[in-house]
């Protein structure tokens, strides 16, 4: 009897589907960034950051679809490199700072691609205003950094239509694009 019950649990673990747990991460925002570049009336480029943000994540690299993601951005933090346009910028003609000092992301889906890249779908919340978009995101990196912890990276890129944020247009550009990079410290 005890050797068919030594049996049963060696045989039922052996052929029980493993699950391995997501780790879970911060962001560790002196190495992540939060980058956007919009049109300036259509000749040239403007560039520039959110300076202040935080979020955590959860990564499966065995389950993609368990993988979250959750980012919180002060919009007063804006950076443009030049004061004036960004006083104008976060200003309510634009993004309205003072009324709307966050914006927010909630992922919803993770997406492996054939490529081998993802797609992650969730909400931002924007000059008060919540949407629904994708980020195409890549895999960076994981490993030991030198102070005895474990990092993942990933890359990210995303084009917003301002007008679905409630955000005037100025010139003929109607987008900001938005790229991403997030490293994350597991916890």
């Amino acid at each position: 009897m005890k050797k068919s019950l030594i049996a049963a649990a060696l045989s039922t673990a052996l052929f029980m589907p493993t699950f391995a747990n997501a780790a879970d991460y911060k962001i560790d925002t002196a190495h992540a960034s939060v980058n956007f570049k919009v049109s300036h009336l259509g000749y040239s480029f403007i560039q520039g950051r959110f300076n202040k943000f935080d979020g955590q994540f959860s990564y499966d690299e065995t389950n993609i679809a368990a993988s979250k993601i959750t980012v919180n951005v002060d919009t007063s933090s804006l950076d443009s490199n030049h004061a004036e346009r960004d006083k104008h910028i976060k200003s309510d003609d634009f993004i309205n700072a003072g009324k709307f000092s966050e914006a927010k992301f909630v992922s919803q889906k993770f997406t492996e691609k054939t490529d081998g890249s993802l797609a992650v779908n969730g909400n931002l919340t924007l000059h008060g205003i919540t949407k629904p978009i994708t980020i195409d995101a890549n895999f960076v990196g994981a490993g030991e950094d030198p102070w005895g912890g474990y990092r993942t990276g990933f890359q990210g890129t995303t084009r917003l239509q301002l007008v679905d944020f409630g955000i005037q247009v100025m010139g003929p550009a109607s987008y900001v694009d938005m790229e991403l990079n997030v490293e994350g410290i597991r916890q």
